[in-house]
Formats: C-alpha cells, structure tokens, sequence
C-alpha cells in the first residue's frame, strides 16, 4: 500500500512538470493611432476614428483635446467644433479597455481650426423708387446663416459711392441716369466676412418725367473773350441738372437756330441794347432773350465772391435765374433768415439773410409744373 501511494506521488509530480501554464490576459495595445476625420472648421464636425488595436479592446471612451488640453465635457465619439476652438489644433484621445485594464493612444492633432464661409441664397435688392429726391434702401437678401454684423456700400455703375455706407441712400443729382447697386458684407459668430451685391434694376430717373419739351439757340453780342463752346456745354449741363427747372418737368434741347428762346453771351457793355431796364453790371431777359453778362459769366459778383461762392455755381444761378424770368417767374424775396435763397432772388446783388442757391427750391418748382 505504502509502495502504490508512493508512485502515484511521482507521477502527479511529473505531470506538473510538463503541464503550460496558464497565460496572464494582455493589455490592449494600439497597432495604429486614432485619426480624426472631418474639416476643421467652425461649426463642423469632427469624428474619431479609434485606429486599430490587440488584442481587441471591449470598449472605447474619448476624449476631445484642444491645443493638446482636455475640452470639459467633450467625451463622445464626436465633436461639433465651437467658437473657442478657432485657431487651435484639436486632437483626441481613445481610451481602449479589455478585461485585463485600459490603455489610452492619442491622435494627430488638426490643422488650426478656420471660420466658416457664409454664403448667400438670395441676393441683396435695393428697395424703393429710383428717382431724384427719393430715398432707397438695401435688403440685405438671405444668407445661409443670420449675420450679426452687416456693412454697406452703395455703387453708381459699379463704382463705390463716397461716403455712402448706411442702409439707406438719398437719390442724389449724380445718380440720375445711371445704376445703382447696394454691395452687402456679412458677418456672424465663426464665420469670415462675406459680399454680395444686388442687380442693377434699371437708370435713375429725374424728380418727375419730361412734361414738356423747350428749345433755344444760343447767341453773341459783342466782343466774346470767354469760350464759347464751353458756355454752350455748362449752359445745357444747368438745363439737365436734375436741381434746376428739369425738376419741374421741363426739358431744355439746344437747336442750331430758331428756338423758342435765345440765350445771349454778351458783352458787357452791349447788355443795356436790349432794353432800358438792362445795365452792363448784371444780366437779364428780354422777350425771347436769357441775356448772359459776359462779365459776370467769367468773374461773378461782388457780393457771390466775398461768400466764397464757387463760379460754377454763380453760373448754373444765373442761368436758372434769368431762364426762370423766361418761365414766367417775377423777383424773389428772403423767405427767412439762414434759408436758401429762392434762384428767382437776385442773389449777384445781396440775401436779405438767406443763402446763396443756384437752383430753383421746392416751392418754385412745384410752381412751374
């Protein structure tokens, strides 16, 4: 008995010799690093991908890191990127876990995270009617998301008008006959600066259509010194200028000869053979005649020049001066201190407190129509 027990005593310590032993369970180990796929933009999303790991892992967790620090609260597979991640790189860590324990591994980080582009669905408009003394404004048109902060900048012909910026935009002289167009520019939270611009919708118009249709011939008197081509030129250029008697619906077209009424360049001493009532100080109107004193035509007066009143404008007054005598409109007064000057006042010789104006106001055009 004693000899049996003994023998089985050597064979189970000989099997334990040769049996394996049973392997510990390994940790995961990443073969491959996370990658993040995605664009790195404002408001984009980006997902983690979790690379490729042995053995293979029971369970992941993520966490989202920001110029290589933990974003609070971003543990989940994927992250929706915010105004405080603009230019940083975001990276994000996978944490892999099996029975045996976790072990984490880290992405490549981004590029630095870019604003967003917005774009427009619909184009902005210019709203309202496109006339001298009207004022339009800009719609901003829709935009694939809603700007918090809009800039503006109106056109004529494509060419940025100075100075006008705001949503709103008087119709000036200058805008009669051409285009105008309203460039928009757009920002919201995350985004770039964007631009669109509306469609022309067609020429401003005077203050009122054509009503009637004038003619006139332009005349000498005299000995001529100024350029007459060119008092033929700023002559029409005060008939079309949407301020003067155009205004009031009256189209002025210049003929060779035998208009309705002649506009005269004289000399000044030349100006009284008209009539009694003209002198060779001033200009006046004759019957048919726009008597234009050659004198003034070139200097001014006295009076224009102390108020550093510009030429140009002496010029376009008393021209709309005179012709307006041709309308049927008598002399003027001051209708109140520190107001323009009606053009039928005769402003070469003084104010009476008002102030120079070389176009007809409201009230004289809304007389001649």
């Amino acid at each position: 008995m004693g000899l049996r027990v003994l023998l089985l005593a050597v064979v189970l310590a000989v099997a334990g010799a040769v049996l394996p032993a049973t392997p510990a369970a390994a940790v995961p180990v990443a073969t491959a690093p996370p990658v993040v796929t995605g664009d790195p933009t404002y408001d984009e999303v980006l997902v983690a991908g979790v690379g490729s790991w042995t053995p293979t892992p029971t369970a992941y967790a993520y966490q989202w890191r920001r110029d290589g620090a933990p974003i609070a609260g971003a543990t989940e597979r994927r992250y929706r990127l915010g105004l405080d991640d603009l230019g940083t790189r975001v990276a994000v860590t996978v944490t892999a876990t099996d029975a045996s324990g976790s072990a984490a591994a880290t992405s490549a980080a981004t590029s630095p995270v870019a604003r967003a582009t917005i774009r427009h669905r619909t184009r902005p408009a210019v709203v309202g009617t496109l006339r001298f003394g009207r004022t339009v404004r800009a719609d901003i048109g829709r935009w694939s998301v809603r700007p918090t902060r809009v800039r503006y900048q109106w056109l004529r012909d494509g060419r940025p008008i100075k100075g006008e910026t705001r949503r709103r935009h008087a119709v000036s002289p200058r805008d009669v006959g051409h285009r105008l167009r309203v460039r928009v520019t757009v920002r919201a939270p995350g985004h770039d600066w964007a631009t669109a611009t509306s469609r022309a919708r067609g020429r401003v118009a005077h203050r009122v259509d054509v009503r009637r249709t004038v003619t006139y011939d332009v005349e000498t008197r005299g000995r001529i010194t100024a350029s007459l081509r060119t008092f033929r030129r700023l002559v029409q250029q005060t008939y079309d200028d949407p301020r003067g008697w155009r205004g009031a619906g009256v189209r002025f077209r210049r003929v060779q000869d035998g208009g309705r009424f002649t506009v005269v360049l004289a000399e000044a001493s030349r100006v009284p053979a008209f009539s009694s009532v003209c002198s060779v100080q001033w200009s006046c109107r004759v019957g048919r005649y726009v008597v234009i004193n050659q004198t003034r035509w070139q200097h001014a007066s006295p009076a224009w020049n102390d108020a550093r009143g510009s030429l140009r404008d002496y010029r376009h007054m008393v021209v709309n001066h005179e012709t307006g005598h041709w309308l049927g409109f008598g002399h003027a007064g001051c209708p109140g201190r520190g107001r323009p000057a009606p053009v039928m006042m005769q402003q070469s010789k003084g104010l009476g407190g008002c102030r120079f104006n070389p176009f007809p106001t409201g009230s004289e055009l809304a007389r001649a129509r």
